[in-house]
């Protein structure tokens, strides 16, 4: 019983749904868009200091931007969802989660976001008008950086996909000749490759059964010899 619960607690909080890929979007794409806004805003004011551009994109994000982004993000999956007919709501890979991004109107909401925040900071006298003008006036800059970045974390993706799927394939080879050293140091690796990517069931069902396996072997001190009746239990918890 206690090797079972072990089993269950390790995978249970990776079963794909569209609720947990739909997390993993909003985190992603709010942290590259956070990171476009500082360097976009860091482009059109070179002159300025480490805190004054921290203070400029503090004033953006706090005046409705940020909440702002939330709701963005999540329309955007909705609305290109619909675009594609995804009818099951969830993502069979990588390339899929791009067009919906990319259909769904995201930037469009992030430059009329962009537009009332820098409108409320400036009105409000949190940013000089100037530098309020300047970053009106050189908008697309933050928009072509958030865009890249949006795009550089989809690339980033799809290449961990494949070294995941070479690491899996080298944790199976050394499942394979008994050598549980080799399956920990690919484990390791899978451990944190996984995390940084969009949650698809093939992907997860896959990582799954080396993650049950592995836990097996693992609590039975590096002992290869299981019963029927365990090897049975990791592909059920499939």
């Amino acid at each position: 019983m206690e090797l079972t619960n072990t089993i269950e607690n390790n995978i249970s909080n990776e079963l794909v749904t569209e609720n947990t890929q739909n997390k993993f979007l909003n985190s992603t794409l709010g942290k590259v868009i956070n990171f476009g806004l500082d360097t976009g805003i860091r482009a059109l004011l070179p002159d300025l200091i480490e805190n004054q551009v921290i203070d400029i994109k503090d004033a953006i994000l706090n005046n409705g931007f940020s909440a702002g982004i939330k709701k963005a993000i999540s329309s955007a999956i909705d609305l290109g969802k619909s675009a594609l007919g995804i009818v099951t709501g969830k993502f069979d890979n990588i390339e899929q989660a791009r067009t919906v991004v990319k259909s769904g109107g995201l930037l469009d909401n992030i430059s009329n976001l962009l537009d009332k925040g820098i409108n409320l900071v400036t009105k409000s006298g949190k940013i000089p008008t100037e530098i309020g003008n300047i970053i009106s006036k050189g908008k697309n800059v933050i928009l072509d950086t958030i865009s890249n970045n949006i795009e550089e974390n989809f690339d980033t993706q799809i290449n961990s996909i494949q070294r995941l799927s070479k690491y899996a394939g080298n944790w199976k080879d050394y499942y394979k000749n008994q050598n549980f050293t080799g399956m920990e140091k690919e484990y390791k690796k899978i451990e944190n490759t996984i995390k940084d990517i969009l949650p698809l069931e093939n992907t997860m069902r896959e990582i799954r059964q080396i993650e049950n396996l592995h836990t097996l072997i693992k609590n039975k001190n590096g002992n290869f010899d299981l019963t029927k009746e365990e090897i049975e239990l990791a592909n059920k918890l499939m």
